[in-house]
């Protein structure tokens, strides 16, 4: 069975079943995964805030946290799958600029960081593994046939870098 590569920009989500491995780059960013180990099937994120700031904005927006997580959720269902079911790991939530970003719980990273956690509680789904906060920059990559996720970590403003640090 050949691999099938999905790239994450920021706002994009994407569901998919064990043929597809899919990446994503992060910063103050987070990404959820979502793996349904029976079904081999999962889905990720790449969210930038944690929510719309625009009441009544109505449409969900894959940029937002809550709105990431709920296109997800809606599209493992249209898939058969019970999201209850999923196992999620989280990753991203960097602090990109260390010596201006607040290092206390006001950073932009760190919220999306919580908000995640708090949402994913809210659904009953569990959080088996979590790589948030810090300093710089990860690489992410979601094998969903194995549910495997190996993040590389590098510093602020360097995309280059090391082998692939460990796999959560």
């Amino acid at each position: 069975m050949a691999v099938i590569d999905v790239f994450l920009l920021p706002g994009e989500h994407f569901v998919g079943d064990a043929r597809h491995r899919i990446r994503t780059l992060l910063g103050s960013c987070v990404s959820i995964t979502l793996w349904h180990p029976l079904a081999r099937f999962g889905a990720m994120s790449h969210f930038l805030l944690t929510e719309d700031g625009k009441p009544g904005a109505g449409r969900l927006n894959g940029r937002y946290c809550e709105g990431a997580l709920e296109l997800m959720l809606g599209e493992l269902e249209q898939a058969g799958i019970d999201p209850a079911q999923c196992q999620a790991k989280i990753f991203g939530g960097g602090m990109m600029f260390p010596g201006i970003e607040r290092s206390d719980n006001g950073g932009i990273g760190r919220r999306n960081g919580e908000t995640a956690e708090r949402l994913l509680q809210m659904h009953q789904i569990p959080v088996v593994s979590e790589s948030l906060f810090g300093i710089g920059h990860r690489h992410i990559i979601f094998n969903v046939g194995t549910g495997d996720v190996w993040v590389r970590q590098g510093p602020p403003g360097a995309f280059g870098g090391k082998a692939l640090k460990e796999r959560l």
